[in-house]
């Protein structure tokens, strides 16, 4: 299981973009939310609230705690450490984190860091600009049809998803992502973020425990937010747009119907839960922590040692 810092992080930032919530909680822009205790909630809709009202606080450790089933939440927890350092660091990862930083959270860096980057905004303006169009095109095309060929959607939820897809597009056609008053801000949005995680060496990320880095990564969140905002795309007013309805339950089988609005556009899907533990959870998320654990005891099996020929008096062969 990767349980990298970058992954979750990233994991949380594209969820918080497709899904919404319409809880009251709210957390300053770019701040982590402190970590609480978390009550299992008792319906389907209730669990899918609560993971969304996660994102929504920037909280990802509570995100993860409703999102994951608890055999996988307690494996992320006790490997944390050990996964997080199972790559060596080098001098070279060192420097380059070390420079990074210093680059993002050096006083005036907004200013140093537009500069830089200036002449390559005006060369791209002048060699790529008119080709931006095709280019969302083409990934628009490519999206779409590893839409069609999923095996995890449904008809209807494949529709929906391709009516997202569509609506991203256009937004992305009216965008001038090289706009200066759009760079500079975007700009100070990073080096904030990077001033609030407040991370001076490589070595000091790697030590971090589990909820430790969870409040870093509700600030890598909640500054990915702010960064589409600037160009935008306003997450959180997408996840206040939310509203979750039980659809129907069976036994531990539940759909739950998750209505919101992005782009301007109504959209609603489908999502089929599973209980476990008197929880309710995503079924994907379910089967495929089924099919890990399935995959892990394979490798942790061990075969039955080889048969001994033995000739009619039953003594060995060998």
């Amino acid at each position: 299981m990767n349980t990298k810092f970058a992954r979750i992080a990233l994991a949380a930032a594209i969820a918080a973009l497709a899904a919404g919530c319409g809880q009251s909680e709210t957390t300053a822009p770019g701040a982590a939310a402190p970590a609480t205790a978390i009550t299992a909630p008792s319906t389907p809709d209730g669990a899918i609230s609560a993971t969304v009202a996660a994102l929504r606080a920037n909280n990802v450790g509570a995100f993860l705690q409703n999102a994951l089933p608890p055999g996988e939440l307690a494996k992320l927890k006790s490997d944390w450490t050990k996964d997080v350092n199972k790559d060596p660091v080098t001098d070279e990862d060192r420097k380059q984190f070390a420079d990074t930083i210093t680059k993002l959270t050096a006083p005036g860096a907004e200013d140093k860091l537009y500069a830089e980057i200036e002449p390559q905004l005006k060369e791209f303006d002048t060699k790529t600009a008119q080709q931006m169009p095709m280019m969302i095109a083409m990934g628009q095309g490519f999206a779409q049809s590893a839409i069609q060929q999923s095996k995890d959607l449904n008809d209807q939820q494949k529709q929906q998803t391709q009516t997202l897809i569509d609506a991203t597009a256009k937004w992305a056609q009216t965008v001038k992502f090289t706009d200066p008053t759009l760079v500079k801000g975007a700009i100070a949005v990073a080096c904030k973020t990077a001033r609030d995680l407040n991370l001076k060496s490589i070595d000091e990320a790697r030590a971090l425990s589990y909820d430790q880095a969870m409040q870093k990564a509700g600030i890598v969140v909640g500054g990915a937010k702010q960064v589409f905002a600037v160009y935008g795309l306003n997450m959180d007013k997408a996840l206040d747009s939310i509203k979750v309805e039980t659809a129907s339950t069976t036994g531990d089988a539940a759909k739950v119907k998750v209505s919101y609005t992005a782009f301007d556009q109504p959209f609603s899907t489908e999502s089929d839960l599973v209980k476990v533990d008197g929880r309710w959870y995503g079924k994907q998320a379910i089967e495929q922590w089924n099919k890990h654990q399935q995959e892990e005891a394979a490798k942790t099996a061990i075969p039955a040692p080889p048969a001994v020929a033995t000739d009619k008096q039953g003594e060995s062969k060998g």
